[in-house]
């Protein structure tokens, strides 16, 4: 369930133009997270993907819970890939500037996925209000 809450609170970062649509004061909240938005990216985005490594070592409930275990593996693909791209000027500055290739590799992936920010929050919202359920429905 915190993959959930954790998914559209990150979906509402990466598209904040949802979020200012149905609350115009939201704008002042927004303006006070920025600044601790790369370190949020950052968070997100080792998360994420730790909890594909996580369903990648558990593949095994696929054959037993296989909604489940593709719900675990698309919400932390989500969650990793929403987290790059909130936080990669963190992960520019503290990972890859140590590494020129690494860089250049980060940066045509960021430009591959900036024209997509907001489909990919709105996906990220999408999938949080199913693991929601999903966790409801499975585990209640």
């Amino acid at each position: 369930m915190i993959y959930g809450i954790t998914l559209i609170i990150l979906g509402l970062l990466a598209a904040p133009s949802l979020l200012l649509s149905r609350k115009p004061d939201a704008k002042e909240l927004l303006d006070k997270i920025t600044p601790y938005q790369g370190w949020i990216g950052l968070a997100f985005c080792f998360w994420g993907i730790w909890g594909i490594i996580q369903a990648i070592l558990n593949i095994g409930l696929l054959t037993t819970f296989p909604i489940w275990w593709i719900t675990w593996l698309a919400s932390s693909a989500v969650e990793a890939v929403l987290g790059f791209i909130l936080g990669y000027g963190m992960i520019n500055k503290l990972v890859l500037s140590k590494n020129e290739e690494a860089k250049q590799k980060g940066e045509k992936l960021l430009a591959k996925l900036a024209p997509i920010q907001g489909k990919l929050g709105l996906a990220g919202i999408v999938v949080g209000i199913w693991v929601i359920a999903a966790s409801i429905l499975f585990y209640a």
